[in-house]
């Protein structure tokens, strides 16, 4: 229901953003822009979700070995004690626990191509579980909000941008993105617990955190006693190496276990080109609205009105310069990288708004995008607080970002 009021509003504000821009300015591009920008979308959803379709058969395959061979198993009962209390509603020992970790541990990996397939299989599983199998369960979105903060350990793709955009220190980000994805995704958690009356103070759940926090802490010192050089090439290999033990590791599991594991791929295969043909009519719903809003103008009068009041306060407004990628990275996910790269070229990759639009890249991630990907491929209507979680999520991610950007670079 919540989907459904923000997609409305794209259109409505979109259509009086222009008519105000036409009668006032005369500005007759304006409407054809918007036109344009339905069919680009509509283009650029169908060839994600063509793309994802390899990339899904792939990792679906290879995690229904998974299930065969009994690894997802072993992780989900090596998660219970964690997950039983983050996700009370599931039983213990379920299948999907493992799925989850699964997903989350290739989002911190910055595996995007693996993380999307392995967090649909995790979404139908819970569906398996769904009462009411048009509305999101508890545990569905406590799992998307764990997604929508972006929780990024080696934020690859980010470091190669700043590098083609000539910055000196590519790799100068790296401790403020990880700090502010740290922010983001304990605030989602923190959230959705008191909307879904999770105790968090306990002991498993204390003990999960500081060792994360140590986690973090130690993997900060570890890279920043590399050069950039030497940070790529480690992020990097430690990446693919982890990818492919996986799969590997799936197979050998498999074939300890006497199954039919070409038969069994092509069995989860089937399921991942179905469900890629599945989620194409909601990736269309939700860019063309975006495109939309965008065409308009009405997210450069958002960024303006931004602006005025930040300087009518007597606040420094270096940040505004990258708060575009700010505001995108929950519409979609090439949109704010397309910002971030503009704030790079406008402000030069060194600059504040250059390093800060980077940090805004990684801190949170797409989160209207991956709502409608993930409750989509289950066919999921209502939403509940799940919305409203994700972007108080994103909401801390980005005052963490800015927090931190002026701590370490002003």
């Amino acid at each position: 229901m919540v989907l459904n009021y923000i997609w409305v509003a794209f259109f409505v504000i979109a259509f009086v953003v222009a008519c105000v821009k036409l009668a006032f300015t005369g500005d007759y591009d304006v409407f054809p822009e918007m036109m344009n920008s339905t069919f680009s979308s509509s283009k650029t959803a169908f060839e994600i979700s063509l793309g994802l379709t390899g990339v899904l058969t792939l990792w679906l395959g290879i995690m229904k070995i998974g299930e065969r061979g009994g690894v997802v198993n072993v992780l989900a009962r090596i998660l219970s004690p964690v997950f039983t209390r983050l996700f009370p509603d599931i039983p213990k020992g379920h299948p999907v626990m493992g799925s989850i970790f699964m997903n989350i541990a290739a989002n911190m990996l910055n595996l995007d191509n693996a993380a999307t397939p392995l967090g649909l299989r995790a979404m139908e599983q819970l569906q398996e579980l769904n009462p009411r199998k048009d509305t999101a369960t508890n545990p569905m979105i406590m799992f998307l909000v764990l997604n929508t903060s972006g929780l990024t350990l080696i934020p690859v793709s980010i470091m190669v941008y700043r590098a083609q955009m000539g910055a000196a220190q590519p790799t100068d980000i790296f401790v403020p993105l990880l700090l502010a994805t740290f922010f983001s995704t304990l605030a989602g958690i923190v959230v959705t617990s008191i909307y879904q009356r999770i105790n968090l103070f306990n002991r498993t759940i204390m003990l999960t955190l500081g060792g994360m926090c140590l986690a973090v802490t130690a993997i900060i010192w570890g890279f920043s006693q590399l050069d950039k050089e030497q940070m790529n090439i480690v992020s990097t290999t430690v990446a693919n190496i982890l990818l492919m033990g996986i799969i590997v590791g799936f197979i050998c599991a498999g074939v300890r276990k006497k199954i039919n594991v070409y038969d069994t791929f092509i069995e989860g295969a089937k399921e991942g080109f179905s469900t890629a043909v599945r989620i194409i009519p909601y990736l269309v719903a939700i860019l063309v609205g975006i495109g939309v809003f965008r065409a308009s103008g009405a997210m450069d009068m958002l960024i303006g009105g931004i602006k005025w009041c930040v300087e009518a306060c007597g606040g420094n407004t270096d940040f505004i310069g990258a708060l575009p990628t700010a505001l995108m990275k929950p519409l979609s996910g090439s949109g704010a990288r397309g910002m971030m790269v503009d704030a790079m070229a406008t402000y030069g990759a060194d600059s504040f708004a250059g390093r800060l639009s980077c940090i805004f890249q990684g801190s949170t991630d797409t989160t209207f995008y991956i709502l409608a990907v993930y409750f989509g491929s289950v066919g999921i209507r209502h939403t509940r607080h799940a919305v409203a979680c994700g972007l108080l999520a994103d909401l801390a991610g980005v005052l963490a970002a800015i927090a931190i950007c002026y701590m370490f670079f002003q």
